[in-house]
Formats: C-alpha cells, structure tokens, sequence
C-alpha cells in the first residue's frame, strides 16, 4: 500500500543567508521543492515590513531584508504569513517564521527539514493554528565569477561549460545559486553571439578557496579557446561595475580598461586571457538572466 511519510510537509531543498557585511541586510534564498508553494509564499511574505524587494528566479525565491524582529499583522487570504525576524550573530542568522494554517506548516516543517539549516525551533501548525518555526543558518557571502571566451568557432559554448563546472564544484562551503548569460557589443572577433557568463555562490567565509581552485581546474582543462577570462568578485553587491558592464554591453571596449576596472573594483583576475573583458561585465548582472540576455539599449 501507497503512504506518505509526512503528508503535509513540503521540504524546501535548500535555504541560505547572505548577509552584507555590517550585518544589516540580509539576502534569503529559498529553493523551493514545489513552485506552486513557493509562489504563494513570495506574494505573502513580500508584504512584511522587513522585506525590501523579493523575487523568484526558476526554483529559487529570493528575499532582500532588513535584520530586525517585527510583530507581523496576519489576515487570512491577505497577508497569511510572513518573516518575524531576522536576526545576525556572529557566523550565524536567525530567520523565524510565522503564518496562519497551511502558511504555518510552511513556516514551520517545511523549511526547518530543508538543506543546510543548522538547527530550528517550531510549533504546532496547520488547521487554524499560527506556527511559527526559527532556523538558523551559517552566515554566507556572495561570490561570483564571471567567464567569457571557452569557445571556438567548431566548438564549445562559454554558457554551457560554466553551469557543469558550476554543479560539479557545488558543495556545503559554497552553493551554486544562479547563472547569467550576459549579452555583450557584437564585436567582430566574437565566436557567435557574444555573450559571456555570471555563476553566483552563496559560500562560508574563508571556505570557498578550495570550490574556485577546482573551477579554474576544470575550466583550464574543458576550454578550448586560448583566450579564456575568469574573474572573481567576493562582496554583497558587485554594483561597482555596472558602469563598466553596461559600456562593455554598448561598445568595444580595449583590454586595458578591464584590467584597469579590476584592480579598481577590488575584482580578483583568474584567468587573464582576452576574454577577461566580457568575464567583468558579466559579474553586475548574476542573478538578472531574463535582464542580462537582452541587449542593453
């Protein structure tokens, strides 16, 4: 006979805080094992006076908050459930839960199962109960790496061999969280379309070291094109290097400026090949694939 091992606990794969460095904002990305569940929750938790701008992207909702505890105003079918409080500690977040029937099952079982939460606290939920549920996470920093050029004109796509490389060196000290293709100036040594790549990590301080040694590794290894740029930006906003971005995605732009714009932006250059132009202007665009593959007007 068919059964359920918990019929009413839809676990969430992996949840992950990312927090500036003051300790201030935090970023919370939740991958949803159930988009539907994982919609709902993004209309309701938006609502809550700690959330400052939230979003979905593909299995991952994504949270931008304030740290601090609120006393949550909950309205069945308005505002049915939402964050508590956000609280940072040291190498650790806080983040509790609090919802009204099904939206307190989700604030409860729900994410205290899911992957890479350390501990949690819950209560009872679900019928017409408020739950409530704290987890807490390992304080992560946000890594990304820009690549561009890995092709030729027989073989290879920059895009594709980022992702693999990006699954493969997942790990718990450093999670692969999202994947940009950023379209660049069309310019005439191109191999097709001129795009290049953003792969974000929500990594462990002091931890991600042995991930991006065997994602050059690997990168080295599967390009094959002698041109490949790679480079690493460590830092909760990467927006220093829009400006740069955006003139590599309306102009050609010379090689000198890309190394220049590195040293500036504190931008840890990999692999130094020509490809390292478009590898910068892809960082400022991680986790905007639907805005990145447009060309920028």
């Amino acid at each position: 006979m068919l059964s359920l091992e918990d019929p009413y606990a839809v676990v969430y794969r992996q949840i992950h805080a990312v927090s500036s460095p003051d300790g201030e904002t935090v970023e919370i990305l939740e991958r949803s094992s159930c988009y539907g569940g994982g919609a709902w929750s993004l209309h309701h938790y938006s609502k809550g006076p700690l959330v400052i701008s939230s979003r979905s992207l593909g299995e991952w909702f994504r949270y931008l908050v304030r740290s601090g505890r609120v006393e949550l105003d909950l309205a069945s079918s308005r505002r049915s459930a939402g964050f508590e409080s956000v609280q940072v500690d040291g190498d650790e977040v806080a983040v509790t839960y609090a919802g009204l029937g099904g939206g307190g099952v989700g604030a409860t079982v729900s994410r205290s199962k899911a992957g890479d939460v350390l501990r949690s606290t819950v209560s009872e939920s679900g019928g017409g109960k408020v739950g409530r549920g704290t987890i807490v996470l390992p304080r992560r920093e946000r890594i990304v790496i820009g690549v561009d050029d890995t092709d030729s004109k027989t073989e290879g796509a920059t895009w594709s061999l980022v992702h693999n490389i990006s699954s493969k060196v997942d790990r718990p000290e450093a999670r692969y969280v999202s994947h940009a293709l950023v379209q660049l100036f069309p310019v005439p040594t191109k191999t097709q379309n001129c795009v290049s790549t953003a792969v974000e990590f929500a990594a462990l301080p002091g931890k991600a070291d042995g991930m991006l040694s065997d994602f050059k590794e690997l990168l080295e290894r599967y390009s094959v094109s002698p041109n490949t740029g790679m480079a690493v930006y460590r830092g909760f906003d990467p927006s220093p290097l829009i400006d740069y971005s955006r003139l590599c995605r309306t102009e050609r732009i010379p090689y000198d400026l890309a190394v220049e714009t590195a040293e500036r932006t504190g931008t840890q250059v990999v692999l130094a090949g020509q490809g390292l132009i478009g590898a910068l202007a892809a960082i400022p665009f991680f986790s905007r694939p639907v805005e990145s593959v447009r060309p920028e007007i």
